[in-house]
């Protein structure tokens, strides 16, 4: 049955028909369901940590939409969390966490091997995934990319610019340098237990690396994720990996050699046929309708995701937005989109 999961063929290069489709964040806010299940949990972190539940959101989008993967529930800023860090959210305004940002804080992480202690809950959702999941649907582990997670964790929270991470940078090397290897040795151990678990791929999610710039964004963006595709592959022969260095702009091209993938995400910065021509010719894409679609429908939807469609079907593709589904987005517009990919 493996063989014949769109995804999973489309990420080993065949270039299909009609191609198959997932949402990034499609298991969220925009979805009543979602709301109910997320009151009952209590909290955002109680919901990540509680597997029966994590399941059902996970879940929820599939039956309601027949998405072609499920994304596993969870937060790119667990790991962090069970590395040591104190991790809190704060309603309407975010993630806030302990921060990492000298010598004496980085040596009082915990251990990797440590970390399962406290992610265990995760790999237990994975596991009632694999086991409810129409047997059609690729199921999807995932991580944040290092610098993406370190820059949450060297400035406490969210920031526009990345720019404490960058200072830190700028002003203690050593330190950032050795951030970006715990998180680098973290999520090879974190993703290997999911793959464990019963992941069928795993995707990578660097949304901050469009702010790096020059030598920073191959030694700090496509170089961790190299190692942690390299290591993963290693350890588990054919795992398929989609890396999404966000914001890249040009730089997507190599992308797929520089870091191994088997699929490389686009955001909507790019245009569909210069996707085509400058990186689908080296492997499997995945995007790239813009998220704010969700939110207008109507025609602009229709011939957009035509058009990407359009675009990339000369090549693997798996079809998704350029960005998470936003919370103001209407469900009914993410059925119109599929019935639209699927010709329907």
């Amino acid at each position: 049955m493996a063989q014949q999961k769109t995804i999973l063929r489309a990420l080993a290069g065949e270039t299909l028909p009609t191609p198959p489709i997932w949402m990034m964040r499609q298991a969220g806010r925009y979805l009543p369901e979602y709301k109910a299940t997320r009151a009952q949990a209590g909290d955002f972190l109680s919901l990540c940590y509680n597997p029966e539940l994590a399941a059902e959101v996970t879940l929820q989008p599939i039956r309601r939409y027949g998405f072609d993967a499920a994304i596993l529930f969870a937060d790119i800023l667990l790991l962090p969390q069970a590395l040591g860090a104190d991790l809190w959210f704060v309603t309407g305004e975010g993630p806030r966490l302990s921060t990492i940002t000298s010598a004496d804080e980085l040596a009082k992480l915990k251990p990797t091997e440590a970390i399962h202690d406290t992610l265990n809950p995760v790999y237990e959702t994975v596991k009632i995934l694999s086991r409810e999941l129409p047997k059609q649907t690729t199921l999807i582990g995932f991580a944040g990319a290092p610098w993406t997670v370190a820059t949450y964790m060297i400035a406490g929270k969210g920031t526009p610019d990345q720019g404490p991470a960058h200072a830190l940078k700028a002003e203690n090397l050593p330190v950032f340098e050795g951030i970006i290897n715990r998180l680098t040795e973290g999520t090879i151990a974190y993703l290997s237990k999911q793959i464990e678990a019963g992941a069928e791929c795993v995707k990578l999610f660097d949304s901050w690396a469009g702010s790096l710039e020059g030598d920073d964004f191959t030694n700090y963006s496509i170089k961790p994720m190299q190692r942690i595709t390299a290591a993963l592959k290693e350890k588990h022969p054919g795992i398929p990996v989609i890396a999404f260095p966000r914001g890249a702009g040009t730089r997507y091209i190599g992308v797929h050699a520089a870091t191994g993938a088997d699929c490389v995400a686009v955001d909507d910065g790019v245009d569909a046929a210069w996707v085509a021509e400058n990186v689908q010719k080296d492997g499997c894409v995945q995007g790239n309708l813009k998220s704010s679609h969700m939110v207008t429908g109507g025609d602009a939807l229709v011939s957009e995701t035509r058009r990407i469609c359009d675009a990339l079907s000369g090549g693997p593709h798996i079809f998704n937005l350029g960005h998470g589904i936003t919370p103001d987005a209407d469900p009914e517009n993410v059925q119109l989109m599929i019935d639209t990919v699927r010709g329907s």
